[in-house]
């Protein structure tokens, strides 16, 4: 199924280059633009775009004003910010406004298609590196740390399918079997586990497993 983007970056050598190399993957049409007037412009005149990837820093976004146009829109398309400096606490708010991911624009270019991709689904996607930015990893050998949320507040957190996965890891399946239970592709099954150690705030699938037991999620 072909996906179509919208991408809106002041840098015209950035903005050519991705959108040419997205071009290039055969399930994927980009259209950009330079700011948010002529992303506005594109939306309203164009076919519905399955995600509108938005600059942090490019004219017209003032801090997240430009974001909230966006989103205001009547049947307004999806939305991921994209930078390579928006703040943690910048990001975390545009996450709460609904955006449907964040992408770093240092990226490798493979990661960077399989979560548009991912995003494309339905899914919500932030790099967990960024997410625990300075904060250490913690050791494989660690137990879990103590989760704080609420088990409803948990559970909600996440998505069917985030759910779906969180199961299937509990029962020690692996990435491969995951994918042909749920018949999703092997890269698209990484970023969901990858997703789910951030909200639980693992590093692991044993410590994942133990966190959805404590929480009465499997």
């Amino acid at each position: 199924m072909l996906m179509r983007l919208l991408i809106a970056d002041d840098h015209e050598l950035l903005r050519d280059t991705l959108g040419s190399f997205l071009a290039q993957q055969k399930d994927i049409e980009a259209v950009t633009v330079g700011n948010i007037t002529e992303a506005q412009q594109m939306i309203a005149t164009n076919d519905p775009f399955d995600l509108v990837l938005l600059d942090y820093g490019m004219p017209g976004m003032e801090a997240l004003d430009g974001l909230q146009t966006i989103l205001a829109l009547q049947d307004a398309p999806a939305v991921v910010l994209i930078s390579g400096m928006a703040p943690h606490d910048v990001v975390e708010r545009a996450l709460r406004m609904g955006i449907r991911g964040f992408l770093h624009k240092s990226m490798p270019a493979a990661s960077l298609v399989n979560a548009l991709r991912f995003m494309a689904l339905g899914e919500r996607f932030v790099p967990v590196d960024f997410m625990i930015g300075q904060t250490a990893a913690h050791s494989h050998d660690a137990p879990p740390p103590a989760p704080t949320p609420a088990k409803s507040e948990l559970a909600q957190s996440l998505t069917p399918r985030e759910a779906e996965v969180l199961q299937a890891l509990c029962q020690g399946l692996t990435n491969k079997e995951i994918a042909r239970e749920l018949g999703l592709t092997e890269p698209t099954i990484k970023l969901h586990v990858k997703t789910l150690y951030r909200r639980l705030g693992v590093s692991n699938r044993t410590q994942a497993a133990m966190v959805a037991q404590s929480k009465g999620l499997r």
